[in-house]
């Protein structure tokens, strides 16, 4: 039986998506008030960023429960005896240790699980998600999925681009990137990932910058194995990035992605993103 994969909904692989691969997708939750909505399909995102910019209620996120990946891994051990999860970074979210939590309860089942932190989010986790679905559609086994999951860890990177940190800080995830709030009045943090925490890379004093800057980080790599471009509010933006990028990299794979709720509390409603995953040697 083939291996299924598992991942969670802050890589932004989208429930439509999510059923073209084959892969199923873990809802994180957001909460507005008393109000709670499964990332994606309870809400939508454009719903979200309608009440983020102008409801009087800051929503907060919550990680899945054990419950959540326990569910999901008993509905696929009927149909397989091995399953591999990869959650977003355990420096984000609690969600990598639900699934571990959720893991330990299949204990006495026939089925094989392997959890991985992939110390990224959006699309630099999607980027790894999609590649290691195509090599388990071509047949791969467990050990071989984990073996190029934790090999395309290190060789996937997402810069983004944001307007204000404000919602980083409000939401508590705004990590190595702290030393910027104070400086922040006329411009434009960009940000990334290291070691699974936001680390801050530059500023730029205009979107036009903060563009030429994603473009010439893209650029920066010799062989691309996989490209995608994210968004809040601003479709018609990344995809004239995506038009640009298309000299790099052939613009019909480029991935175009929205940005979910979840992250959404985070980098607020103007954000920009790409995602890289260097091709293999």
């Amino acid at each position: 039986m083939a291996v299924r994969i598992v991942t969670d909904s802050l890589s932004d692989i989208t429930p439509e998506f999510a059923k073209e691969l084959g892969i199923d997708v873990v809802p994180v939750y957001v909460r507005f008030g008393k109000e709670v909505f499964r990332d994606r399909i309870e809400m939508s995102t454009d719903e979200f960023y309608r009440r983020l910019v102008q409801g009087d209620v800051f929503p907060t996120t919550t990680q899945p429960s054990p419950g959540d990946f326990l569910e999901v891994f008993k509905r696929l051990a009927k149909e397989t005896n091995e399953i591999l999860v990869v959650t977003l970074s355990s420096k984000l979210s609690g969600t990598y240790q639900s699934a571990l939590q959720a893991k330990s309860l299949m204990e006495g089942e026939k089925c094989r699980i392997e959890v991985i932190d992939s110390l990224k989010v959006i699309m630099g986790l999607g980027l790894i998600m999609i590649s290691a679905v195509r090599a388990a559609k071509a047949g791969a086994s467990l050990d071989q999925l984990v073996d190029l999951v934790r090999k395309a860890i290190p060789s996937s990177h997402s810069v983004m681009f944001f307007d204000t940190l404000k919602y980083l800080a409000k939401g508590g995830r705004i990590g190595k990137a702290q030393g910027l709030l104070g400086s922040l009045l006329a411009v434009k943090p960009i940000l990334t990932l290291k070691d699974g925490e936001v680390t801050p890379l530059t500023r730029v004093r205009s979107r036009t910058a903060g563009l030429d800057y994603l473009y010439k980080f893209v650029a920066s790599f010799a062989k691309i194995g996989g490209l995608a471009v994210e968004y809040a509010t601003t479709p018609a933006e990344a995809e004239q990035l995506a038009s640009r990028l298309g000299a790099l990299y052939p613009k019909d794979h480029i991935i175009r992605a929205t940005v979910s709720p979840v992250i959404g509390t985070y980098v607020g409603p103007h954000v920009l993103s790409v995602s890289v995953l260097e091709e293999a040697a």
